[in-house]
């Protein structure tokens, strides 16, 4: 069943407002875990890569578990997805506070909360997806300022909880801040499929399908008579139809002029019900193989396989800075009267900027996405390498506001990933590599924390951060050259709504 077309306004922008506010409320304390990741470090004692999994895991956990979320906005509808992960948010926040040790933390704080906001973003992007064709670029740079507001106001919120309430409290207060995320998801009205409703099948048409196996192995009229009998037609269709009600009453009757066996009637009955099951199992199977089908020919598409590679080492490099830049800060012997603001706080605000600003350029037509999201790749590995020469407070600032920037990316990627698959494939596509975005986020911390606790300094971390980044945004670009679509120049094959990134046209 299709979608209406996109409305580009109307109650699109209510969504536009709600979305926001959705990945306000439950992004802003995961992703300014680096403040309460300094206060766990000294309540728990333990090294720099074992704590680090806590915020891995709340930012990776629900980008890792994408595909399943994507199934769930698929068959239930963004609203009850969204008002569900909002309990989940909340709830992990809440029992977060009563965490005894680090690994308790893993549970609430990184699975069960990572889950939520895993959740809460695929319902967000869809629906807005959705609501927005032409003016999808700000759209979806919109919403996704939302998580980098909250990035900016939670970072320094909850350092002023922690100083007036503890660690437990903070989490407590922000946990109850959360739950205003079913409100939001109450209003994310659905998208009509169609202008009129289709029409209800009839009774006739549904009977086939109930009993089309036995009509495959040929059975007998008295076999078919008895699975009539069974009551494999729901009643109210029944009352419907009448042409098959006499159909029913003359089968009744016929089979009452038949005397069978009370031995061989159950016989009957058991390997219907058997053959039935099967035919059912058999049904799940080949939705099951569709599914892996269509993923193998997503990843046909060199584009769409450049953007996995891209994004996993994108995470892994570049998500450790919003997780450990303020320990960066405190291992550098930074004087705390230059301090004037958390460096989290100020990565949150420029990353709110560059989305917003990203999202606007997207929606420019001589502007290629595609190669738009590339260099913002290669310029966050060159910041990553800068990083070990920043040894005072306003370097640090500086790369920060430069990084946050850069990752605005986040609010383009949705629409480059659009536009390579198409609007149809885009919740299994999305789905697929937010998959391996969330391997890198549950990876690139642990990884950093590692190399600090083995080396006794950030340095060699960021080298191999910034490798990282800049290999992905390398291969990405040598998958997008003019050269390949050249070799590959049947896009009639294509399917209509896939979009082959080609520099000739987007010039």
């Amino acid at each position: 069943m299709g979608f209406r077309k996109p409305l580009d306004g109307g109650w699109g922008w209510v969504i536009v407002v709600v979305s926001f506010f959705t990945q306000f409320l439950c992004y802003g304390s995961p992703l300014a875990v680096g403040v309460v990741y300094v206060e766990w470090l000294d309540a728990f004692g333990e090294g720099k890569g074992k704590t680090a999994w806590v915020g891995s895991l709340a930012n990776g956990i629900g980008l890792l578990a994408s595909p399943v979320c994507s199934i769930c906005v698929s068959s239930f509808g963004a609203r009850p997805v969204a008002i569900f992960s909002g309990f989940m948010v909340a709830g992990g926040l809440m029992m977060s506070s009563f965490a005894p040790n680090i690994y308790f933390l893993y549970i609430s704080y990184g699975i069960v909360v990572g889950l939520g906001c895993g959740l809460l973003y695929t319902a967000t992007v869809t629906i807005t997806c959705h609501y927005f064709d032409k003016r999808r670029g700000l759209a979806l740079g919109l919403i996704s300022t939302g998580s980098s507001v909250g990035l900016f106001i939670y970072a320094a919120l909850q350092r002023e909880l922690i100083d007036l309430y503890g660690l437990d409290g903070c989490l407590l207060i922000v946990g109850a801040l959360s739950l205003n995320i079913l409100a939001c998801g109450s209003l994310m009205r659905p998208l009509e499929s169609s202008n009129s409703p289709p029409p209800e099948k009839t009774c006739v048409d549904k009977v086939p399908d109930q009993y089309f196996v036995y009509r495959e192995k040929g059975k007998s009229v008295e076999e078919n008579i008895s699975i009539l009998e069974k009551g494999y037609v729901d009643e109210k269709c029944m009352n419907h139809v009448s042409d098959y009600k006499q159909e029913g009453v003359l089968a009744k009757s016929v089979l009452s002029s038949i005397n069978v066996n009370e031995k061989d009637s159950y016989k009957k009955k058991v390997v219907e019900q058997t053959n039935f099951c099967k035919q059912l199992a058999k049904r799940k199977w080949q939705l099951y193989l569709n599914y892996w089908e269509e993923t193998v020919v997503l990843f046909k598409n060199k584009v769409f396989s450049a953007l996995f590679v891209a994004i996993l080492l994108f995470d892994i490099g570049g998500f450790p800075p919003s997780l450990l830049m303020e320990d960066v800060a405190r291992s550098a012997s930074i004087n705390e009267d230059d301090y004037h603001m958390p460096l989290i706080s100020i990565l949150g605000i420029m990353t709110a900027v560059g989305k917003l600003t990203l999202g606007i350029l997207a929606d420019f037509k001589w502007v290629n996405t595609l190669y738009l999201y590339v260099t913002t790749l290669l310029m966050t590995g060159v910041a990553l390498f800068a990083i070990p020469f920043a040894k005072s407070y306003l370097t640090l600032a500086m790369l920060s506001g430069f990084l946050g920037f850069l990752t605005g990316n986040w609010s383009i990627f949705p629409y480059v990933t659009t536009k390579t698959v198409g609007i149809e494939k885009l919740t299994h596509a999305y789905g697929v590599l937010m998959f391996f975005a969330g391997l890198g986020n549950s990876l690139g911390p642990p990884i950093v924390g590692w190399f600090y606790d083995w080396t006794q300094e950030y340095d060699t971390a960021f080298y191999f951060s910034g490798f990282c980044v800049l290999l992905g945004g390398f291969l990405l670009l040598l998958a997008a050259l003019p050269c390949w679509n050249a070799c590959t120049s049947q896009s009639s094959k294509l399917p209509p709504n896939t979009y082959s990134y080609k520099v000739a046209s987007s010039a």
